[in-house]
Order: structure tokens, then sequence, then C-alpha cells
């Protein structure tokens, strides 16, 4: 099973499968669940005072066996936190994190010039482009992953984190 949260959807699908996984509520025998985020604005959140929820739903879910869970953002998208680990940079991450997967859907590795001119200063559109086709995919494919045959868990089994992902413990919630 696949749950797909996209902007601030994302931070309210971490509380939802944490939710899900605490209450015991995945059947031993059943599908594999996976979370992809997209474009995440999860510090947004977990960095107001009364995010203590939040905080522990992030560091519950980063440690999760039961799940597969790839973030993918961008650093030309503006209106998300381009290649922030959302754990990490809020200051929950423990030893045992082992989620999510940080990569970037590089726009000007995927995106035609042409795209990209067109989409300047069209913020929302940008921070869109995730759930749309892109003109040269990468290992990141909308349609392949939510509607193709391959599992999330074994489309980037092998994937590395983007070298360029942020793991800052920047927000209110850092624990040291």
């Amino acid at each position: 099973m696949l749950v797909v949260g996209h902007s601030s959807g994302a931070y309210l699908a971490v509380s939802l499968l944490a939710d899900v996984i605490r209450a015991g509520r995945l059947p031993a025998d059943g599908p594999r669940l996976a979370l992809l985020s997209l474009g995440h604005v999860v510090p947004m959140a977990s960095f107001l005072p009364r995010a203590e929820r939040l905080h522990d739903d992030l560091a519950y879910l980063s440690e999760r066996p039961e799940i597969f869970w790839l973030d993918v953002s961008a650093p030309g998208d503006a209106c998300c936190f381009g290649l922030c680990d959302p754990v990490a940079v809020t200051g929950v991450a423990g030893p045992e994190q082992r989620w999510p997967l940080v990569i970037s859907a590089a726009f000007t590795q995927t995106l035609s010039p042409q795209r990209r001119k067109a989409m300047r200063w069209r913020w929302f559109r940008r921070h869109f482009q995730y759930l749309c086709a892109f003109d040269h995919p990468h290992d990141y494919d909308y349609f392949a992953i939510t509607g193709g045959p391959v599992p999330l868990s074994e489309r980037f089994a092998d994937r590395a984190p983007s070298p360029g992902r942020i793991t800052l413990a920047a927000g209110p919630g850092v624990r040291r």
C-alpha cells in the first residue's frame, strides 16, 4: 500500500501512518506499507511551539521496519524545504533512524530548458511538478511509482540519499 503526501499533506501522512502502526492496524500478511512524501513543509509545522505530537510521530515513523519512506523534493521548489530530511531537521532523529530516504527531483536534469523557462516565477506550478510528468525522468517518475508494478521499496532499494541532503537539526524539538 502506497500513501502519498504532498506539501502539508506530508506531515499529515506521517501522523496518519504512525497512528495506524501504533494501533496495530497492519495485517501481518498484508501488503508492505510505503510513504511517498513530496515537496514537504514539515518544518513549517514541526517548528511550532506545541508540535510535540508531530515530533513524536516523526521520530517513531523514522525507525519503523513496517514501512519504506521516500522523500522527494527539489532545491528549485521555493515552496518546500528542499532536500531537508524532515526528521533530522526537526531535531528528533534518533540513533535508529532509517527513514526517510531523501532524494532530489533534480528539476535542472529532469525538466527541459523550455519547461523550466515556462515555470520561471510560477512558484506554485513548480511546487506541484512532483505530481506531473517530467521531460527526462530519472529514478523519480510519479506515474511509474504510483501506477507501476514495482513497489516503492524495490524501486529504490539500492538508492543512496541525494548528496545535497540537509540533516542539520534546526528546530525547537532538537533532542541533544
